[in-house]
């Protein structure tokens, strides 16, 4: 692996990029590293990442988080309001939030959590480590014009994904090991000539530009392409695409294995060349 300083804080970390409902796939993954036996030290988040990393750090198992939203509807985390700064506004998600969670701050969670949000009037992404950790989650997840921006300490955020949609950088030194999960990658798909469907396909682009640097610092990259076809608020497949990303953990850990063994057979095969000279 790329990392293995004795000097690191954590000894395995987690990056969960965005994605809106593909980030269900999150649940598949992390149930998969619950079997390995493989929790993370610490858990980086953007947007649904946030939203799942948050669940996870406060002690929600897979299988938890699986039951909390399945059979659930888009209305009882949005509800429409008269277009001002957002279509809709973000109470219902913050209460959401409130009546789940155990812990009120950072601090109180389980699992050490770095959440990233966009600073909308100051144009730069931020990490929250500390203090109240609702506002900055829902803040997280707040995709511009969707949904209306969230004030915290006189500045407005809004989705992290502008800026950071994979936040593996916001970890990466601090772990001699990182696992990377990006349910967004751009796949080749019709979409939806209306405005909501060049919307959602430009964001998808966006996304995939500010997410190609951090791919490259994982230890091992988890991506969810068969998740593409699911529509951002889509609360219909909670299970089927928790399913998906458990199939994609699955073969990620296969494939990294294989690039392992074949590693130490190419270091054995030139040890033995080094004893023939």
């Amino acid at each position: 692996m790329k990392k293995s300083s004795s000097e690191k804080k954590y000894n395995l970390g987690l990056a969960l990029s965005g994605g809106g409902a593909k980030g269900f796939a999150h649940i598949g993954v992390y149930r998969f590293l619950e079997e390995c036996g493989l929790l993370p030290e610490i858990i980086s988040g953007t947007s649904a990442g946030a939203l799942a990393g948050v669940l996870f750090a406060d002690g929600y198992s897979a299988d938890d988080v699986e039951k909390i939203f399945t059979g659930r509807e888009f209305s009882e985390f949005a509800g429409i309001q008269i277009p001002k700064s957002g279509l809709f506004d973000n109470k219902r998600f913050h209460s959401f939030l409130k009546q789940h969670l155990r812990a009120s701050c950072f601090e109180e969670l389980k699992i050490p959590l770095v959440v990233v949000a966009t600073d909308l009037d100051r144009g730069q992404s931020r990490e929250f480590r500390s203090g109240p950790v609702v506002e900055p989650v829902v803040a997280s997840c707040c995709m511009p014009v969707v949904f209306s921006p969230v004030e915290i300490d006189g500045s407005h955020y809004v989705d992290g994904g502008l800026f950071r949609n994979f936040p593996v950088s916001a970890i990466r030194e601090e772990c001699r090991y990182l696992i990377g999960v990006n349910v967004s990658p751009l796949i080749a798909q019709k979409y939806s000539q209306t405005l909501w469907g060049i919307a959602e396909r430009s964001y998808h682009y966006m996304f995939r530009a500010n997410t190609l640097e951090d791919r490259l610092l994982c230890d091992i990259l988890i991506e969810t392409k068969d998740a593409g076809s699911y529509k951002t608020f889509d609360l219909e497949n909670v299970s089927r695409i928790a399913r998906i990303g458990y199939g994609a953990a699955v073969e990620a850990f296969d494939r990294y294995i294989e690039e392992q063994q074949m590693t130490v057979k190419v270091l054995m095969a030139k040890k033995d060349c080094f004893r023939k000279e």
